[in-house]
This record gives structure tokens, sequence and C-alpha cells, in this order.
């Protein structure tokens, strides 16, 4: 245990500690298991503040949405210390998570999950929470922040990479539409989760039934259709995201249809048509994204998204490139589940 450790679990009454260890598969911040004597368990992290720099504002958040949570009975995270960059959460025991949806049950259980989340903090009062990574899920911005990394092009990689940056002018326009529907004010600002992956969700041992949200760092103003279509992209597709098998990536339709049905059984009456009708666009959206942000990391030399292999970036983008491709085919076939979920919760 480092001093830095000793110091915050001090702060936090935490006393007779027998093990830190490291925890979870994250990899942004870090994160530890904290065993004591009297058996009591919790979560120490180390906020990666070159990511989120605004460590403060983050802290607000945080214990905004959680006490706000508990306050309504909504079991939530507890923070039992906050001392940036450490903070100090209480172990949540008999809770399971996962990696990968494996079946539709567990699709319409996260999806239910998730939609519940955004309505248990549909009415968190004034003032607006904090944008922890401003412009995160701004296409538009993403597309001009790789359009500059092509121009200067600093490890020489672009000419390697012309057939992914010609598929990325294909989708400029559709891919802005859902951020431009905000900007005209068609389709309202919700608080959103904004990093709908199955494993920020836990289960109950007993039951398996998807309970709890977890990972609030990017709990910020945002779009319900970001959450639905990020979750899709990551749990609905045949590979993982950085597979080299791009001839098998693609959109699993059940498992898209069980994350909406679950989805929209918590959301049906409350999104409005607009909204509805964004939906069956922002998985397509959301990959585009990703695989604008992987190229731009590629093209800049990989300094944001760790990598595990020469060219991981690229084959991640590849692959996304491929999601993109198979779910801009599938569209209309999304919609039309959409609207046959939409009908039977209305």
């Amino acid at each position: 245990m480092t001093d830095e450790q000793q110091r915050i679990l001090t702060t936090a009454g935490i006393t007779g500690v027998t093990d830190v260890a490291r925890y979870g598969s994250g990899h942004i911040n870090e994160t530890y298991k904290v065993e004591t004597a009297s058996g009591e368990r919790y979560i120490l992290q180390k906020i990666n503040t070159s990511i989120f720099t605004r460590a403060e504002l983050l802290k607000a958040n945080v214990l905004r949405v959680t006490e706000y949570l508990q306050s309504r009975g909504v079991p939530s995270l507890e923070v039992v210390a906050y001392e940036n960059p450490w903070r100090v959460y209480r172990f949540l025991e008999g809770y399971t998570s996962r990696d990968i949806v494996s079946e539709p049950r567990q699709a319409y259980d996260v999806g239910r999950a998730f939609a519940k989340f955004q309505n248990d903090l549909a009415e968190l009062p004034a003032p607006r929470l904090g944008e922890i990574l401003p412009k995160f899920h701004d296409t538009p911005d993403r597309l001009r922040q790789l359009d500059e990394a092509a121009a200067q092009d600093v490890k020489g990689r672009r000419a390697s990479v012309a057939a992914e940056l010609a598929f990325v002018d294909t989708w400029r326009e559709r891919a802005g539409r859902i951020v431009e529907l905000m900007r005209t004010g068609e389709i309202p600002e919700r608080v959103t989760h904004n990093d709908t992956k199955i494993n920020n969700v836990l289960f109950a041992p007993d039951t398996h039934e998807a309970l709890l949200v977890i990972d609030l760092d990017t709990v910020m103003p945002g779009l319900v259709a970001h959450d639905f279509g990020d979750a899709v992209r990551f749990a609905a597709n045949f590979t993982e995201e950085d597979s080299e098998h791009t001839d098998k990536t693609g959109l699993d339709l059940n498992i898209f249809w069980a994350f909406a049905d679950g989805f929209l059984s918590k959301t049906a009456s409350v999104l409005t048509p607009k909204e509805i009708d964004t939906l069956a666009l922002s998985p397509f959206v959301l990959a585009c994204e990703l695989a604008t942000r992987f190229l731009d990391d590629y093209i800049m030399g990989d300094n944001y998204f760790a990598c595990k292999k020469p060219g991981h970036n690229l084959i991640r983008t590849r692959c996304q490139v491929a999601l993109a491709k198979d779910m801009e085919q599938k569209i209309d076939a999304m919609d039309a589940l959409i609207k046959s979920c939409v009908e039977k919760y209305r």
C-alpha cells in the first residue's frame, strides 16, 4: 500500500487494512479492492486526471448523482470519501458484472437498466450537471479533429488509411444529423450515462437481473440516442470491437431487438417522437464516431487509446467501419423493430 493510498483510506476512517489489490477491467482509472480485518470491503480508485481534467467538476457530478439517487431509494454507488485524485466507494457485495452480452435476455435487462437510470435522473434539480468531457459525442467536431490529424500527418500514416478516410467522407452528413437536431432544439438534452457498456451494469446474484448502473464519471448532459446507440454498438456486434475478422463483424438483430425492447419498456412513454426517430440511426452514428476516434488516434501516433499490439487502433478502426457498413444495410429493419416496441409499450 502506498502512502497516497494510506492517506485516503485514513481519511475515510478505514482501518485494519489487510490487502489492496488491482481490481476490474477498466483502462482509464486505477481501481483497487481493499480488504479489511473486519470483513468490510471497499473500492479505492485513482482518477486519471490526464483524461478527466475537470476533476473538481467530476467530483461534484458524482456526489450529486449518487446522493440524489440514494435520496429516492434507488440503489447506487456509495461514496465513502472523495479527495482528488482519490475516492473510496463501499464495495457492492453479491453483485456481479459481465463483459459481453451472451443472450437476448441479458440485452433486454441491460437496456431496461440503462433506461431506468435515465428515468431516475430525469428530475435531477438544477443546476445543470457539468460537462465532464465537452463535445464528447459531438460527431462533427470529431470529424474536424480527424481532418486536422490527416492534414498534419505527423507519423506519415495518412497514405496507409486512404480507404478509411474515403469511407468517412461518405457518411459525414448522416453522422452529424443527431447533434444537429439537438442544436436546432428538435430533440431535448437529458441526463445520460455516456458509457453504456454491459460491464457498467451490475447483476443481482440470485435473479441475475440487471439492477445497478455504475461508472458514473461520464454522467452529464447528453442525448438519449447516444446512450442507446453506443450500447447497441458494443453489445450487438458479432465480434469484439477490435476484431481482425471484419468479414464476421456485423449487427446481431436479435440482440438489438432485445436491447431495444428492454430500453423502450421504460422510455416509450417518455421519449418524444423525434427522439424515437433517432434511435435506429444512432448505432450507425456511434460506430462511425468511434471509427473516427480510433483513426484520428492512429494517424496521430496512438496517444489516447491504449494499444496492445502494433496497428491496434487501425484494427479497431477497420472493425468499426465494417460494423457501420453492416448497420447501414439494416437501418430500416432496426427502425421497424423500434416502432414495434414503441407500439407495445405505449
